[in-house]
C-alpha cells in the first residue's frame, strides 16, 4: 500500500508537469520527475510532518515540500493526502484559496 492519496487536483497537476517536461525536455526526464515526485510522496506518509507551513499562503491546514521547482502541498493525516503538486513560480496564493 503507497500509504498515500492523491486529490483529483494533484492528479492533474502531476500530469500536467509530466506533459510540460515530456514536451520541453524529454521522455526521460519527464519519468525521471515523476518517479522522483512519487518518492517523496512515499517518503512523507512514512515520516509526515515534514515540510513548513505557509500561514502567507493559505489558512488550510497543509504543509509544503519542495523537490526541484515543486511544492508538494499536503495533509498529514492517514493516509496522507497530496492536495497539490505545484511550480513555485505560479501563484500559489491564488490557487491555494
Amino acid at each position: 500500500m503507497a500509504g498515500f492519496v492523491l486529490s483529483p487536483a494533484a492528479e492533474d497537476d502531476l500530469f500536467q508537469i509530466w506533459r510540460y517536461l515530456y514536451e520541453s525536455s524529454t521522455l526521460a526526464v519527464a519519468d525521471r520527475v515523476e518517479k522522483e515526485l512519487y518518492g517523496v510522496f512515499s517518503e512523507l506518509a512514512v515520516t509526515p510532518g515534514q515540510g513548513h507551513t505557509r500561514t502567507d499562503l493559505t489558512s488550510h491546514p497543509v504543509l509544503f515540500f519542495a523537490l526541484y521547482s515543486y511544492m508538494v502541498v499536503y495533509r498529514p493525516e492517514t493516509p496522507l493526502e497530496i492536495v497539490r503538486v505545484l511550480h513555485g513560480k505560479r501563484d500559489l496564493k491564488r490557487i491555494l484559496v
